[in-house]
């Protein structure tokens, strides 16, 4: 079945906030098996609404509506959604109880304009808003589909788990289910060329690779009738991946990120780390930070951006400084040193680098950076050229820093 995806707001189209929405029910609808071929975005006006709901309708089976469910004048997707259909609007009990109840709870005047939420289509099914006011709608009509979905996200995603989810299985011949495994510590191309057989023969499952930065992500996908038989369908080249690629792989879990595969390594070793940043001004301990429960292996983190830092804070040698510069190997290599020694920890990572857009030279041109890891003493620097803008270039060196930390630490305990 197809799916069209249309999200109601002039905020979205002036850019004041970000479509989340959009993304998270392409990959819900995608998991299901149905096809999305368009998406819109349309501002709060019945003319064009209209022309969008016509449209969504005559080429796809189900349309899903986000936003333009709330009480004021310009919340206008259930009004013009029905009357496209040709529905009319009636008071729904259920819905008029639940809004008394919502306020009252919260010890708030409920206004005329409120009522307008508790109207839905002649007909229709309402989904109840457990963290809202709006209920949702699902319009079927002529064998054409129309579900309507509050904006926010808090409302908009448990009501579609706990309620459209179900609906919609009901309607598929199929799920898709997909596996996605991360690689880090190689390009693209590389990744692309040691499975380009399996993409050549791919049927169903399917397989794809997508660039992020610094890392690369291969998508297996299978439908079957059931999440089950996609999952063993997956089984064999999945295996086949991860024996290609190895070490390079960091997780298959969807919500794993590489930070969090770095700490889950510490944690397993029993290494607490430090870091000591200078291009990178922190950005290095503010994505280890993210993880939950990183507290018990991150110790301390050093931003020592001027020559006067790195030596007062970690010990580097004016003389290193001076004989080869701040963004050199050998700096890296006492950052990482120093770093350990002031907080006893058993693993440090030091960057130094030219993020740009001045500052270079042809001898170091905007994008050398040199990254330092040490494990246990055991100290290793590595040069890298990175490519873009400022932001590119630092992202780019956090990404490839973590990923040296987690190779100098599996290979140190493969060779103890």
């Amino acid at each position: 079945m197809v799916v069209e995806l249309i999200s109601v707001g002039t905020e979205i189209l002036l850019g004041n906030i970000v479509n989340t929405n959009a993304a998270y029910l392409s990959k819900q609808c995608a998991d299901l098996g149905l096809s999305c071929f368009y998406q819109s975005v349309v501002g709060d006006n019945d003319g064009r609404l209209s022309e969008a709901v016509r449209t969504g309708l005559s080429r796809a089976d189900i349309v899903i509506f986000t936003g333009g469910l709330g009480p004021t004048q310009d919340d206008l997707t259930k009004e013009t959604v029905a009357e496209v259909m040709n529905k009319r609007l009636i008071m729904d009990e259920d819905s008029k109880d639940h809004l008394i109840a919502y306020f009252d709870k919260r010890g708030i005047e409920l206004t005329v304009n409120n009522w307008k939420q508790a109207m839905v289509p002649e007909g229709s099914k309402v989904l109840i808003n457990e963290n809202g006011t709006a209920p949702g709608i699902i319009m079927e009509d002529n064998g054409k589909v129309a579900i309507l979905l509050p904006g926010p996200p808090n409302e908009l995603i448990p009501m579609f788990e706990n309620q459209v989810k179900p609906y919609l299985l009901q309607k598929t011949d199929g799920v898709l289910h997909s596996v996605t495994v991360k690689l880090c510590g190689m390009g693209e191309s590389k990744v692309e060329t040691m499975i380009e057989d399996l993409i050549n023969q791919q049927s169903n499952p399917t397989i794809a690779t997508y660039a992020k930065t610094g890392e690369v992500h291969i998508r297996i996908t299978a439908k079957e009738a059931d999440a089950n038989k996609a999952k063993q369908l997956i089984k064999p080249l999945l295996k086949e991946v991860k024996k290609r690629f190895g070490t390079h792989v960091y997780t298959t879990d969807e919500q794993v990120t590489l930070e969090q595969a770095v700490v889950d390594l510490l944690m397993d070793k029993g290494f607490t780390l430090t870091t000591a940043e200078s291009c990178t001004g922190g950005m290095i301990a503010a994505r280890l930070t993210d993880v939950p429960g990183v507290s018990e292996i991150y110790k301390t983190g050093f931003v020592t951006y001027a020559n006067k830092s790195k030596k007062r804070e970690l010990g580097v040698k004016k003389k290193t400084l001076k004989g080869h510069g701040a963004v050199s190997p050998q700096v890296a290599f006492e950052m990482a040193k120093g770093a350990l020694e002031k907080t006893k920890a058993q693993v440090s990572l030091s960057v130094t680098g030219i993020a740009g857009p001045g500052g270079g030279s042809d001898e170091k041109p905007v994008g050398l950076v040199y990254i330092g890891c040490n494990v246990c003493g055991k100290i290793v620097t590595e040069k890298y050229n990175f490519n873009g803008n400022r932001a590119k270039v630092r992202e780019s060196t956090v990404v490839a820093a973590l990923t040296l930390l987690r190779k100098c630490v599996m290979e140190f305990k493969d060779t103890e």
